[in-house]
Formats: C-alpha cells, structure tokens, sequence
C-alpha cells in the first residue's frame, strides 16, 4: 500500500465530517489536507484506542520522534511519507504536529478542568492548531486568517465536546469545566454514570451557547480576501453547526448516544457552501 492511498483509507475510515469537506479542493491541496488530517487522527487514536496509559505515553513518545525525523528528512511511517512532500509547500511546520501530539497528551495527564481557561489550552492544541494548519493548506493569503481558523477550531472542538459526552464518560473523561458543573448542580458521578436531567439541559445549553459564539466570532474574524480560498473550513462549520443546533433540539440526549448527521446531508450541506459561497 502506497502512503497515498494509507492517508486516504484513514482519511476515509473515521467517517469525518472534514472529509466531506476536502472533497471540493483541487488535488494537491487534497492530498496535503488529507495527509495532515490522517496525522491527526493516528495521534487521536492512540490515546482513544489504546487502553494503556503507559503505552500509549510511549507511542505518542515514538510519534515526536517520528516527527523531528521526518522534518529531517528521514520519515518512516506511511503518514509522513505521505504529508512531507507538501510541508514547504503549504507552510506545515514540525511546530504544529508537535503541538497536536502535546494536546492529545494532555488526555492521558489529565480527565477533569477546572475552569474554560484550561480546557480552552486544551481546544487550542487539538483544534485551533489543527485549524490553523488547514487554513495555510486551503490557501490563506491574510495574517488575518489565523485568527479565524484558532477561533473556528474552538468552535468545532466544543462542539465535539457537547456531542461526546456520553462516550468520553464511559472512558472516564468529562471536558465540562469544573466550576460549571458546580454553577449548574450538576456532579461529575452524575456525567460518569449518563444520567440526564433539567439540570444537565441547563449546563448543556450554557455550552452550546459558548460553542455558536464562537462560530461567530470566528466567521467575522475571517478576511473577504481569504473567502473563497477557506470554503472547506465554512463547510465544516456549517456542518458542525447543523449537528450542535439538532442536539440542542433534541434536548442534549447525547449521554446515552452519539447524535450524528447522514452521510447524504453532509455532503448537502458542503455542497451548499461550495455552491453558494457562504454557510
């Protein structure tokens, strides 16, 4: 298997909304943002997939490893193979992958937050970096564009976050800062255990709430010279969007299920941004 076609069935394979999202870029800004995104996921499923704390500490050890070889010009695993041939290219710096790998470690260090400054340096590493990475790919002409895609990445993250509860819970994780659930009288036995209740809608809105200002914030952040060029971020925010607004209709049953948009609508939904120009 070539490390094009690797990406591409990992790519494939976590069923992603951001893949829905590539599919209307030209192909080698395709294959750079799929390369990228493969890498994201294989640091992701070491800390979901691996059970052990200390092995998955010695993966993510061997992946910083990885990486400086790879920047070096020695990579190894089919992800870089396939991502270094567009690193210059699309500005993707050892730095961010670095950053990536460091947020994911902070799942293994860490299942609570005190308040939202912690878990938003958490959002930052695993999402606005990633986000930042996409943009310079898409093809980010403004200084401006940073910001937007950090911001977006936000969104996105709480967004996942509000969707997961229920199965971060069964791995013993709550990303809900402490402080609110305090605020809201809702307790940590009560998340860990999936029990839904008048409380749990409250503290879920007041998230929900936080996740569309940033969908906000993000979009007036964006330059209109980089409009164009970032649809594939637009597709992802409507579509990330769409899912928060039919979790909140349907009263944030997400501790007993994952909520989830059709295939069909996804694409719907992207190609309407394609099309349109604008969510």
């Amino acid at each position: 298997m070539t490390p094009e076609k690797y990406v591409q069935d990992k790519a494939a394979a976590s069923g992603s909304s951001f893949y829905y999202a590539f599919l209307f870029l030209p192909k080698p800004r395709r294959a750079a943002i799929t390369a990228f995104y493969a890498f994201c996921r294989e640091i992701d499923d070491v800390v979901d997939e691996v059970s052990d704390p200390g092995v998955a500490a010695t993966k993510l050890a061997w992946w910083r490893t990885e990486v400086a070889q790879a920047f070096a010009g020695q990579p190894r695993h089919p992800v870089m193979q396939a991502l270094m041939p567009h690193a210059q290219a699309y500005g993707i710096e050892e730095r961010q992958l670095h950053e990536i790998i460091d947020g994911c470690q902070m799942d293994l260090d860490q299942t609570r937050y005190l308040d939202f400054k912690a878990l938003e340096r958490y959002c930052h590493l695993v999402a606005g970096v990633v986000g930042e990475g996409a943009a310079r790919i898409f093809g980010q002409t403004q200084a401006g564009t940073t910001d937007y895609a950090h911001r977006l990445g936000r969104a996105l993250q709480l967004t996942n976050i509000i969707r997961d509860v229920g199965e971060d819970a069964l791995r013993g994780r709550i990303y809900l800062p402490i402080d609110e659930l305090q605020r809201f009288d809702v307790k940590a036995h009560e998340i860990l255990n999936r029990v839904h209740s008048d409380r749990f809608v409250a503290l879920m809105s007041f998230q929900a709430q936080r996740a569309h200002a940033a969908y906000d914030e993000a979009l007036a952040l964006l330059p209109a010279a980089d409009l164009r060029a970032q649809k594939p971020g637009l597709m992802m925010a409507s579509i990330y969007r769409t899912l928060l607004r039919e979790i909140e209709r349907d009263s944030f049953q997400v501790l007993q299920q994952r909520v989830s948009l059709t295939p069909v609508r996804k694409f719907w939904l992207a190609w309407r941004v394609q099309a349109l120009g604008r969510l």
